[in-house]
């Protein structure tokens, strides 16, 4: 089989970024016979109705909880060692049984005559088919629940405000921005402490017991992961330190309360709206920040290589935006979740219902039927090459491939770079920038499939999406024909193009809102601060950070950025619950069915040779 080859990134860094460019689960082991109870009882072959027909017919006389309590020689077809053909008394109910198996064995020969006399087997469709490893089986927009709200919303009485004051600063004046110390309103509690996060609480408007926090999506457990290096033997000062040569700022925080050191000057505002989200996290829940002392960089490649540090606990914990497989970096949501003002990208949570709105006044089937990115090839070799995949007089890849000209949209005001309006095509192309890019996320929640240049680059969120399910992986050795074959098969397979659409969209939307970035920012520092072995002192060139500070003396769109995506109120609730670390067999688990997908994809390209 062909190996995946990354393509090698460029040597030098660049000092300008990536901006925006831009459901094939396997299917289920075969089943042991000697396996206790049935295969599950399903509704999703919408393209066969006599499928359909058959297991509705028998999944109506029994609940798939009372299936799966059948012992296996029920399932069988074989008799109890009680009960033998030989007795001389056959009870009833066993009558029944018998009557009972033979009328499902001639309805399911009546049905299966009737579609091998069309050409094909519906058991054969179900399990060998190209589409029968999408998620669900026999494809359809997505049924099943959505994640449950973070949080039930409290009325705004009972809300306790984030106050921002820039004092007499306007608009188009600066102001240093000082940092007010907060007095809790009258009547109000002090902020849960954060071991109460499991436990349930009690509402002080209605003095009712509330629902348990959520569990946090499944990517929060990389969490443990990031810190591993450092889980047995703590951190040191002296570790913190050794990484400030790589940092843009140090982080400390000192009773609830950050300070900010800065290094080194960063590219556009990086670090401001990073720091930025860090004020919003301690002002949305004051006190629940730890004491901590961190190093930042804000720069793309990940450069902690694991191989650098034989005892890996004598890496320096450096957080960043990204990682691979083979660094140490610890990853932290980037800073274009509240605003990337420089290229005119709003906030992901005004984004983010703006991008909906959008997605729904133009249905997927009206859309062009065709794969699209727009953005700045310059950046990486990956995105030069997508150039060669656009459409030309001698061939169509099905890609409609951009070139974004970031000087051009400056100069008309940025009227055609509104990332909402770019959902306007079936597919969307993820390619990576000098390592990720931000605009992952964007793609992601147009509510069309993201067919995603394989890269070892990943996010904070990005590991916690599965191929096959919220993506379509492309080869980045054979990108071109790769895309065109993705088209293609999401053509021929509207349903299943239209369910792989909905779970990217509905993770952007559900996994991925900001009550989740806040709470993995969270729960990253709480445990990262659990590991530091001395007691963190304010260094005495750092200044305060709280939002005055970093919002107050913005201007122009920087200020408008952050005032839409400040926080307004403290929360009253806690925050999701943190899962445990992944075992050894669930991780080769989650990497051998995310092979075995890229695995099928390839079978079913070169089949089509």
């Amino acid at each position: 089989m062909r190996s995946w080859v990354f393509p090698a990134s460029a040597a030098a860094r660049q000092q300008h970024d990536e901006e925006e460019g831009a459901a094939l689960v396997p299917p289920p082991s075969p089943r042991d016979p000697k396996e206790d109870g049935p295969p599950p009882c399903k509704d999703d072959a919408a393209d066969h109705p006599a499928a359909v027909q058959l297991d509705r017919h028998y999944c109506s006389s029994q609940t798939s909880t009372e299936l799966q309590a059948k012992p296996a020689w029920w399932w069988s077809s074989s008799w109890s060692s009680s009960r033998r053909w030989g007795s001389t008394v056959v009870p009833t109910r066993g009558v029944a049984m018998v009557i009972g198996g033979l009328v499902f064995l001639a309805l399911f020969l009546l049905v299966a005559s009737i579609t091998w006399s069309r050409g094909s087997s519906w058991w054969i469709h179900i399990h060998l088919d190209s589409s029968s490893f999408l998620l669900g089986g026999g494809g359809g927009v997505r049924q099943h629940g959505r994640r449950p709200p973070h949080h039930a919303s409290s009325s705004a009485g009972n809300l306790v405000p984030i106050p921002l004051s820039c004092g007499n600063a306007t608009p188009s004046s600066s102001s240093s921005g000082t940092c007010h110390r907060r007095r809790a309103a009258a009547g109000t509690s002090p902020s849960p402490s954060p071991s109460s996060s499991v436990e349930l609480h009690m509402s002080s408007s209605q003095g009712e017991r509330a629902a348990p926090p959520p569990r946090c999506p499944e990517y929060f457990r990389y969490i443990h992961s990031d810190l591993s290096p450092w889980r047995e033997t703590g951190i040191t000062r002296e570790a913190v330190e050794r990484g400030r040569d790589r940092a843009a700022f140090r982080l400390v925080v000192v009773g609830g309360r950050g300070y900010v050191e800065t290094y080194h000057r960063v590219f556009q505002t990086r670090d401001s709206f990073t720091q930025w989200g860090i004020a919003q996290l301690l002002a949305r829940y004051p006190g629940r920040v730890p004491d901590l002392d961190l190093m930042f960089n804000c720069e793309d490649m990940p450069e902690l290589r694991a191989a650098d540090f034989p005892v890996q606990s004598e890496a320096p914990p450096l957080f960043r935006y990204c990682k691979d497989d083979a660094t140490l970096d610890i990853v932290f949501p980037d800073w274009s979740f509240w605003g990337w003002p420089e290229v005119n990208i709003r906030p992901w949570a005004p984004l983010l219902e703006e991008m909906e709105r959008e997605s729904r006044s133009l249905p997927w089937p009206d859309r062009e039927p065709y794969a699209h990115w727009k953005g700045n090839p310059g950046v990486s070799a990956a995105r030069g090459d997508l150039l060669r995949c656009n459409v030309s007089k001698e061939m169509d890849w099905n890609a409609r491939v951009f070139r974004q000209d970031w000087g051009a949209a400056i100069r008309a005001g940025f009227k055609d770079s509104n990332l909402a309006k770019q959902c306007k095509y079936r597919y969307k192309i993820f390619v990576r920038g000098r390592s990720w890019s931000v605009s992952e996320k964007y793609i992601l929640a147009c509510d069309s499939p993201m067919l995603l240049v394989a890269t070892p680059y990943k996010d904070f969120f990005s590991r916690g999406l599965v191929a096959g399910r919220h993506y379509w992986p492309i080869d980045p050795a054979r990108k071109c024909p790769s895309i065109k074959f993705a088209v293609d098969w999401g053509n021929a397979h509207p349903a299943q193009a239209r369910r792989m659409a909905d779970e990217g969209s509905g993770f952007a939307r559900e996994e991925m809102s900001m009550d989740y970035v806040y709470d993995y920012m969270l729960h990253l520092l709480t445990e990262y601060a659990k590991l530091l072995r001395y007691k963190p002192t304010v260094p005495e060139k750092a200044v305060e950070l709280c939002p005055e500070s970093v919002a107050c003396p913005a201007q122009g769109r920087e200020r408008q950025f952050m005032t839409e995506s400040r926080e307004r109120y403290v929360a009253d609730y806690e925050p999701c619950t943190l899962p445990p670390p992944y075992t050894a067999d669930e991780l080769r688990d989650m990497a051998r069915r995310e092979e075995e997908v890229r695995t099928k994809v390839q079978k079913m390209m070169e089949e089509q040779r």
